[in-house]
């Protein structure tokens, strides 16, 4: 009888098999569509950030909410928008009913970082036909320098 020895690579598959965090994976990839329909797939502000050399061009499409109820905050390279979208249902004096209502109400929020702080003091802001637009000029003197090795 010869003796064998099995050789077992630990990084492999089967070889870190972990069957409750395997489990955990499987319920997530199975969940994960409903979720992201019952939450919302993307960010209900979508933006498209575009750069020039003096400044940072946002546009930010915030459908359905008051110029109002939208409040931009800028600290140093970080630029956040919120808004709050209100429940304003229009009564029928037919009595009908809502059979079905697909509205989204509550806080919406979305913050993101640039590479470059912003001058909060020439900031500007926009809201037209449900976009918001920022202009956002950059900081002088934020862009860092390159070390000459010696």
């Amino acid at each position: 009888m010869a003796n064998h020895l099995i050789h077992r690579d630990p990084l492999h598959t089967l070889g870190r098999f972990d069957p409750f965090s395997d489990m955990e994976d499987l319920m997530h990839d199975f969940f994960a569509p409903a979720l992201r329909l019952r939450e919302g797939a993307a960010p209900r502000i979508r933006v498209d950030i575009s750069e020039t050399e003096h400044s940072y061009l946002v546009q930010a499409d915030i459908p359905g909410v008051s110029k109002d109820d939208i409040q931009v905050s800028i600290d140093g390279n970080r630029v956040s928008i919120s808004a709050e979208l209100k429940d304003e249902r229009v009564t029928r004096d037919g009595g009908g009913k809502v059979v079905r209502s697909e509205r989204e109400y509550g806080q919406q929020h979305r913050s993101f970082v640039l590479p470059h702080e912003v001058d909060e003091a020439g900031a500007q802001a926009r809201y037209q036909d449900g976009v918001l637009l920022l202009d956002l000029p950059k900081k002088a003197g934020t862009g860092g320098r390159q070390l000459a090795i010696q």
